[in-house]
């Protein structure tokens, strides 16, 4: 019996044992993480003083002013909401209602629409390569973005179409889908949540959403480009292997509704840096 006993006790001692170094093992691994993305904020104020996106923003707005098109025209009659060729604080009122296209557009669709009815060109060629490292939409979303800095998100939301476009964006954005079973709000709608090294923005909370919406468009390190904020939706779609919506559809339109209404307030710091 008592042999019996000592074997019980040797064996609980040699759980706890188990038991501590499995906590310390989860212990580093966590700080090591940590430290890791410490690093990652260190690399990133670096980035700050010369911000690589402000390369795409001077190229932007170069082909601003361009004569291109069959029309040989400029987009400096371009409307992005605020009235022909006013560009300060435009990009943090969209998505907004356009009452020529009858639709509510973002950046990326609006200047497209300018592409076509200014210039003249046609939609396959105004969208040509937009996935692309240094693409022409890139480039002028980059300028237009930079135009809003210092200014607040406020996203128009009284015409009944965006009301409904903010509603759908909701929709999608809590929608569980896909054969992960996954909707946005699973990785962005708690607070402190990390994907590998990469901080979640809690979309369901407004400071959260504000500190993420401000940087867009923004210099991803992770891909050494500056990406749009379609671009960066629809490679969240592909990780939660949802099917890939079209560029500048109404889904893609509908969730920055809902993610810019989100942020209202946030103070416009693009081009940003993000991961």
């Amino acid at each position: 019996m008592k042999c019996d006993r000592h074997a019980r006790q040797r064996g609980g001692l040699v759980l706890i044992s188990a038991a501590l170094v499995g906590v310390g093992v989860v212990t580093g691994a966590i700080s090591q993480d940590d430290h890791a993305l410490e690093e990652v904020h260190k690399y990133r104020r670096m980035l700050e003083e010369g911000n690589p996106a402000e390369l795409a923003q001077a190229r932007g707005e170069q082909l601003w002013a361009a004569t291109r098109g069959p029309k040989q025209a400029t987009l400096e009659r371009c409307d992005l909401g605020l009235g022909p060729g006013k560009l300060e604080g435009a990009y943090a009122e969209l998505p907004r209602y356009f009452s020529d296209t009858r639709k509510v557009q973002d950046v990326e669709s609006r200047l497209v629409t300018c592409m076509v009815t200014l210039q003249g060109l046609g939609y396959e060629e105004a969208t040509k390569g937009w996935y692309e490292p240094d693409s022409d939409l890139e480039a002028l979303v980059t300028y237009v973005g930079s135009k809003s800095k210092g200014r607040s998100i406020n996203v128009p939301g009284a015409r009944p179409e965006e009301i409904e476009m903010a509603t759908v964006g909701e929709a999608i954005f809590f929608r569980r889908s896909g054969p992960l079973d996954f909707s946005c709000a699973t990785c962005h709608s708690r607070e402190h949540r990390r994907l590998r090294l990469q901080e979640a923005p809690d979309f369901a909370a407004g400071p959260s959403a504000r500190s993420s919406m401000t940087q867009w468009p923004a210099y991803r390190v992770s891909q050494g480009a500056v990406w749009t904020m379609e671009r960066r939706l629809m490679d969240c779609m592909r990780q939660m292997r949802w099917p890939e919506p079209s560029y500048q559809s109404d889904v893609l339109i509908a969730l920055q509704m809902f993610l810019q209404k989100q942020a209202n307030g946030g103070v416009m710091e693009a081009p940003g840096i993000r991961p």
